[in-house]
C-alpha cells in the first residue's frame, strides 16, 4: 500500500466517522423517538451515502491516490477497518454492550442496508477511479 493510500484511508475514515457520529447523535435524539429505529436509520442512509461519495472523492484527489485497484482498495479497506474498530469500541464503551449483543441488536432491515453501505464505503475509492481516470484524460 502506498503512503498516499494510507494517508487517504486515515482521512477517509476520519471524515466519514465524524459525519456519522454527528448524524447518529441527531438521529438518536431527534428521529428515533418520533419514528423508531428502523425508519430513522434508513432515513440517515442517503446522507451517509453523500458523505461517503464526497469524502472518497476528496481524499483520493487530495492525497493523489493512484488509480490502480490495489491502491484505491487499500484506502477503502484501511478506512473500513478503522471504522469497524471505532464503532465496536464505542458500542462496548458507551453502550456497555458485548460484541454479540451489539450485532444481535441491529434491526434486520436497516442493518442489512448498513452492511451494504459498509461495502460501498470500502469500495467507493475504487469506484471513483474510473471517473477520476476519465477526468485526468480530459485535462
Amino acid at each position: 500500500m502506498t503512503t498516499q493510500s494510507i494517508k487517504a484511508g486515515l482521512a477517509y475514515f476520519a471524515l466519514v466517522f465524524g459525519a456519522g457520529f454527528v448524524l447518529g447523535a441527531l438521529r438518536v435524539s431527534l428521529l428515533v423517538p418520533r419514528f423508531g429505529e428502523r425508519i430513522s436509520e434508513l432515513s440517515e442512509m442517503p446522507l451517509m451515502f453523500a458523505v461517503i461519495l464526497i469524502a472518497a472523492r476528496f481524499v483520493t484527489r487530495r492525497f493523489a491516490v493512484p488509480l490502480s485497484i490495489p491502491a484505491r482498495l487499500g484506502t477503502g479497506l484501511l478506512a473500513l477497518g478503522l471504522l469497524l474498530a471505532a464503532e465496536l469500541l464505542l458500542a462496548a464503551v458507551l453502550q456497555d454492550r458485548s460484541l454479540a449483543d451489539y450485532v444481535a441488536s441491529r434491526d434486520p432491515v436497516s442493518g442489512s442496508v448498513y452492511l451494504a453501505m459498509l461495502a460501498l464505503f470500502a469500495l467507493m475509492p475504487v469506484l471513483l477511479a474510473r471517473t477520476d481516470g476519465a477526468r485526468n484524460r480530459d485535462t
